[in-house]
């Protein structure tokens, strides 16, 4: 299994206040949650993602993903990560991210900053220098300190399972966090460099900190697709993943799902990687008859390595016939499947060419699509 990541949601945020607590509320689009475990879906080699929710939570679940596992957890911090680790025991996991949902923006350079140093020691985490000048005091200055060798603590921390298993196990449950817990059982934790982006949720100041780092790093593609296949003989048509009952098929050297191919070739133009033919070449005999959820399955991947999110899905399919409007729905919940987004996110609609052309005549299926990728 290698690596898993367990992302801490088991608090409340009182100090942001508000009705919900504050992995539960938007930010740009997304809960802070799924923010923070989309940056480590991003990545691509991290399976599971443990996500460790009080059990008031358990309603909101859905909403991250049908990827993760959840957890319920304990009444501190250092309660819940055990509860994460525990859940991980025997599972082949080698090494293990540990991150607080509060830090929604965590950069993939920090994160593979933590991983290439668990390389060389038991434990590392992230960290930026303390530059400010340091005071004791309240109201008025009673006194200073040197910042020589302070550092500001982020997350994730990351360390080899087996031995922060033991550390937790063996822990009194007191500590801020786990490195920490890792310095108690004497563990040597290495410091990588962090990120200002990778900022901590704590105040209402700081969603809209949050906002202003998503606003100007966010990376925005927008990729079309355009297909068409013609009418054989034949009882049905796949069309968006689904099987459409249907007087004709549709002819191509693959299924021939002229929805799908649309959209993944709208994929492949938002990352600039070519299109279906230059992935599967239809002179190879082995995409013969090869299911289209293949093709759209590799292009969200290929998305997914590069740190792009899908953010929506339109597909407009053009014919006569069959009627589409009564399959649209199941349509797009297949395409939101596959490619791993909400159902909310995926547009599935026809028209006509109102007897013109070649759809006109029934002679075939042509599609477009548009989506649009993003990366945080």
């Amino acid at each position: 299994m290698g690596t898993a990541a367990i992302i801490v949601a088991a608090g409340r945020g009182t100090r942001v206040g508000g009705p919900v607590a504050k992995q539960w509320r938007d930010l740009g689009g997304r809960s802070v949650a799924r923010r923070a475990i989309d940056a480590f879906r991003a990545v691509g080699d991290i399976a599971p993602i443990v996500v460790v929710l009080a059990a008031d939570d358990l309603g909101t679940a859905p909403a991250l993903g049908d990827d993760v596992e959840i957890v319920i957890g304990g009444g501190t911090r250092a309660e819940s990560v055990r509860a994460g680790l525990e859940s991980l025991e025997g599972r082949g996991v080698e090494t293990v991210l540990i991150h607080d949902v509060a830090r929604p923006l965590v950069p993939a350079a920090v994160i593979g900053r933590v991983r290439a140093a668990l390389e060389q020691a038991d434990g590392a985490a992230p960290a930026l220098t303390v530059s400010d000048a340091l005071w004791y005091g309240t109201a008025r200055v009673t006194g200073t300190r040197d910042r020589t060798g302070l550092w500001r603590a982020q997350t994730p921390q990351g360390f080899r399972f087996a031995p922060i298993l033991a550390a937790h196990r063996a822990h009194d449950g007191t500590a801020p966090d786990d490195v920490a817990v890792a310095r108690a059982a004497g563990l040597e934790v290495a410091i990588v460099t962090g990120d200002e982006a990778n900022l901590k949720i704590t105040t209402e100041a700081d969603f809209a900190r949050a906002e202003k780092e998503l606003r100007g790093d966010m990376d925005v593609r927008t990729g079309t697709g355009f297909d068409v296949h013609a009418f054989a003989e034949g009882d049905y048509v796949m069309l968006c993943g689904v099987k459409v009952p249907h007087d004709r098929t549709l002819k191509g050297h693959s299924d021939a799902d002229v929805g799908l191919h649309a959209v993944t070739d709208a994929i492949y133009g938002a990352l600039a990687d070519g299109d279906i033919g230059r992935h599967f070449p239809p002179s190879d005999p082995k995409w013969k008859g090869a299911a289209s959820h293949v093709f759209l399955t590799h292009a969200a991947g290929r998305a997914a390595e590069r740190g792009y999110r899908l953010s929506n899905v339109d597909c407009t399919l053009v014919c006569e016939r069959p009627k589409i409007g009564p399959h649209a729905a199941a349509m797009a919940g297949e395409i939101a499947r596959l490619v791993k987004v909400a159902p909310e996110r995926v547009s599935v609609k026809a028209t006509t060419s109102e007897t013109l052309g070649f759809t006109g005549r029934e002679e075939g299926i042509a599609a477009l699509a548009t989506v649009t990728l993003v990366a945080p």
